[in-house]
C-alpha cells in the first residue's frame, strides 16, 4: 500500500507555521509538563540578549575609545581584532567595524533575514528581525531613528549597512561627552546594545 502523506501521518504538520508561534507552542507544552519555568526562561533570554552578549561588544567599543592604535586596527580588520579578544565563531566570522562621527551616523539592518554578530552582541532583539524594521530602516532611516529616540542634526548623514551571511557589522558609537579619563571597564558600562546597532547612542556618564 502506498505511503499516505496526509497530515495525520505527520504530527509536525499541525504545528503553527511561523517560528515565533512554534516556539510559543513548544514553551507552552514544556511548561504544562513541568519541564521548564517560564520566568527562569525569560531571565535566561534577558541575560543573553541584554547582558552577556552586548558586554563583549561593549568591551571592544570601550577599547576603541581608549586606544587609538586599537581603534585603527579594528577599523582595518575587525574580524582579526575581535578574534584575538576571544570573540569569534558562528555568526561572527566576517566582522566589519564602522564608526559614528559628527558627520556620519551608521545603522545596521539585515534586509533578507536577521544576520547579526552574536559573539559580540548576543541574541538579536525581536524588533531587529521584524519585517517593519527591515523594510523601513532602508527607506526612511531618520524616521526610524527618531522613533528610537535618536534625533540627528540635518547635517549628519545616515548610512545604512545591510548585514549578510558574508559580513556583519559593529557600530562604534560616538564617545559621550564627559567620559574623558574614564577606565575601559567604566566606559564599557556606557555602551548599549542599540548603540552598537546604530539605533541608539552611548549613555552619558
Amino acid at each position: 500500500m502506498p505511503h499516505d502523506h496526509s497530515d495525520h501521518d505527520h504530527p509536525h504538520a499541525l504545528l503553527p507555521p511561523e517560528p515565533a508561534l512554534r516556539v510559543k507552542a513548544l514553551e507552552t507544552l514544556l511548561t504544562a509538563k513541568g519541564l521548564i519555568d517560564p520566568a527562569a526562561l525569560d531571565e535566561i533570554i534577558d541575560t543573553y540578549e541584554n547582558r552577556i552578549g552586548p558586554r563583549n561588544g561593549a568591551e571592544v567599543v570601550a577599547r576603541a575609545w581608549s586606544d587609538p592604535d586599537f581603534r585603527a586596527a579594528l577599523l582595518e580588520d575587525a574580524t582579526a581584532v575581535v578574534a584575538e579578544m576571544g570573540f569569534f565563531g558562528r555568526q561572527g566570522e566576517h566582522m566589519v567595524a564602522v564608526e559614528n562621527t559628527e558627520e556620519v551616523h551608521n545603522i545596521v539592518v539585515c534586509t533578507l533575514c536577521s544576520c547579526y554578530p552574536w559573539p559580540l552582541l548576543g541574541i538579536p532583539p525581536g524588533w531587529y528581525k521584524s519585517d517593519a524594521y527591515r523594510a523601513r530602516v532602508v527607506r526612511e532611516p531618520r524616521k526610524v531613528l527618531a522613533e528610537f529616540g535618536v534625533d540627528l542634526p540635518e547635517e549628519t548623514a545616515v548610512r545604512v549597512w545591510d548585514s549578510t551571511a558574508e559580513v556583519r557589522y559593529l557600530v562604534i558609537p560616538q564617545r559621550p561627552a564627559g567620559s574623558d579619563g574614564m577606565e575601559v571597564a567604566a566606559l564599557a558600562d556606557l555602551v548599549t546594545r542599540d548603540s552598537m546597532i546604530g539605533t541608539g547612542l552611548a549613555k552619558a556618564p
